[in-house]
């Protein structure tokens, strides 16, 4: 491909985000009965009386997703991993993990980082707290500042200055005061529902003192010139000559890096690795990787490094357009979980934040996956937390997006779509689909959004298609929700003293099957007696939630196949795990 310098157009992808917009900012900021019907149980058989193996039949990347990288003074490749919540540091060449800077360190969810000229710290950027901080190597905390939501790309100036720009949650560029003690400079300032600049990612001075990036929603490479300390923010930069084209025609467009042969290095998340001359725009395609693309660096060398935040993975990138796998991927943190029966087997579908994995439920190979958008696309499958069987579809939710959607693997395409406020879970129950919406207190049905059951912190639904079950992750209880004419009525506790319980599946009739994340096993509900018994104990499951995201986080999954297996979503160990009969 090439392209040339050409007049802007910016207003293709600005529909994409009447829905998408800031919404993502209110999951920020809002944290804030007897039993079932008298059935005659005597037929039906007990599952207590089965002896069940616990294996993990699928294993992911060892790192949650890799996103910004950069090479140490140890001449270590320093990774940030959001999803994971740490920076790791590792040996280039062997792909071993030597360091990591987690949560204990007061990393939450890093983006990007960059070291310090002096080489003794570094810097990174929480995305979803909005907050830059700076570590020694030893992991001392320097400094800890908020600067806006959605803080992302980080880099030094040649002489020292030191820049972030807002994505996904916001749209800005900023100066930061390297110590993090002066308030940040607004270049381009955040507000609401604008986005002068189309999200600036991950960028890189130029020889000529300009700072040049990708603009990952308007699909173009730009410069911007950052100015002096006292100059005036502008909320014009492309009207006004602030920011500048220089190439156009891409997809999304992620990072963007000089090299050592003067060229400015470009990745786009297609998996495309473009070469571009600054000075003309002439554009050439270098290589074409697995998609999902996240960041690149060069080390002293000139040696250039990959991430792809999709897989988890660390490729050298060679001068002939070859790899060198430095760290494999794979899975990269399962969630919600459904089963669809295809050929007389249990296909598990796993929702893997940015992608949909498929697996095959009786040797865990894995088949196929499908890209799920961060920014929302029509038809198209948005990020997958929660999954639910629907027939041959599958119901698919994400607080992150705000959606809801009915989406059929066969087409990829997306049938139905919900906007909501923060979605946990969602089914299909007596032909309307039912969501677990934090926002709106409780569960309610997606087509007019009245309250179905108002909960605490609604979490897990199960459903046999007739009757509704839905779990409250605060208080610990399970509800059965009956319906007669189509009519919900009030909700039954059948099911108490549950630690936060996350995923909730119908197994056969008269139990559920429950994680309990508050304890780290999979448990089982006697529906007749309220008896729970635990299966399954000292599991691999989510992180504890960061301070204002819903407390669910990244959800934890279980859901039963046709063949009677039960599957269950192992983040922590990044895994699959079935439970079977011996």
């Amino acid at each position: 491909m090439n392209t040339t310098k050409s007049n802007l157009k910016l207003a293709p992808k600005l529909d994409i985000l009447k829905n998408f917009s800031l919404l993502t900012l209110m999951v920020l900021a809002l944290f804030a009965y007897s039993c079932s019907d008298d059935d005659d149980d005597d037929d039906v058989e007990d599952p207590g009386d089965k002896e069940l193996v616990l294996e993990e039949i699928a294993m992911g990347a060892r790192i949650h997703g890799t996103n910004g990288i950069n090479f140490g003074p140890d001449d270590n490749l320093y990774i940030a991993s959001f999803y994971g919540q740490e920076v790791v540091s590792m040996n280039k060449q062997t792909g071993e993990i030597i360091t990591s800077y987690g949560v204990d360190k007061n990393v939450l969810g890093p983006d990007d980082l960059i070291f310090h000229p002096d080489g003794e710290s570094f810097y990174y950027t929480d995305i979803l707290t909005g907050f830059v901080g700076r570590m020694t190597l030893d992991g001392t905390l320097l400094g800890y500042q908020q600067v806006a939501p959605g803080v992302n790309p980080v880099t030094f100036s040649d002489d020292g200055r030191l820049f972030v720009a807002l994505d996904f949650q916001g749209d800005g560029l900023y100066e930061l005061d390297p110590n993090l003690v002066d308030p940040p400079r607004a270049i381009v300032p955040y507000v609401p529902d604008t986005f002068p600049l189309g999200f600036l990612n991950a960028f890189d001075f130029g020889p000529d003192g300009r700072l040049y990036g990708p603009s990952f929603l308007f699909g173009l490479v730009i410069s911007v010139d950052v100015g002096e300390p006292g100059d005036p923010p502008t909320s014009d930069p492309y009207g006004d000559g602030t920011a500048q084209v220089v190439a156009d025609g891409f997809t999304y467009p992620v990072a963007a890096k000089f090299g050592p042969d003067g060229l400015l290095t470009l990745l786009d998340q297609t998996g495309e690795v473009f070469k571009i001359n600054v000075e003309t725009g002439e554009t050439t395609l270098f290589a074409t990787l697995q998609p999902g693309l996240d960041n690149l660096a060069f080390d002293t060398d000139g040696n250039l490094f990959v991430s792809n935040a999709d897989f988890g993975w660390i490729v050298e990138l060679l001068p002939g357009g070859e790899t060198r796998t430095v760290r494999e991927g794979g899975m990269i943190g399962p969630q919600g979980l459904a089963v669809l029966q295809e050929s007389n087997r249990d296909a598990v579908y796993v929702g893997d934040v940015f992608r949909m994995q498929k697996f095959n439920g009786t040797n865990g190979d894995s088949e196929k996956d499908y890209k799920g958008y961060l920014v929302p696309q029509p038809e198209k499958l948005t990020m997958p937390f929660s999954v639910q069987a629907d027939g041959g579809n599958l119901v698919v939710s994400s607080w992150f997006s705000t959606l809801v959607q009915v989406w059929n693997p066969q087409t990829d395409q997306a049938i139905e779509e919900f906007a909501m406020v923060v979605p946990i879970d969602a089914v299909r129950v007596n032909n309307e689909i039912v969501v677990s919406d934090l926002g709106q207190g409780g569960v309610v049905k997606a087509s007019d959004n009245s309250q179905i059951a108002p909960l605490i912190v609604a979490s897990g639904l199960a459903t046999d298609g007739e009757t509704l079950w839905a779990a409250d992750w605060a208080t610990g209880q399970v509800f059965q929700i009956n319906y007669e004419g189509g009519n919900a009525q009030a909700p039954i506790e059948v099911a108490s003293g549950l630690l936060s319980p996350e995923g909730l599946a119908f197994e056969k009739e008269g139990y559920l099957v429950v994680v309990e994340t508050g304890a780290n096993r999979l448990s089982r509900i006697d529906l007749a007696t309220g008896e729970v018994t635990m299966l399954f104990e000292n599991l691999e499951l989510g992180p504890a939630a960061l301070e204002g995201a819903p407390p669910t986080l990244w959800f934890d999954g279980v859901t039963v196949g046709p063949s009677g297996n039960i599957y269950v979503s192992g983040w922590g160990a990044n895994v699959l795990y079935r439970v079977s009969e011996e």
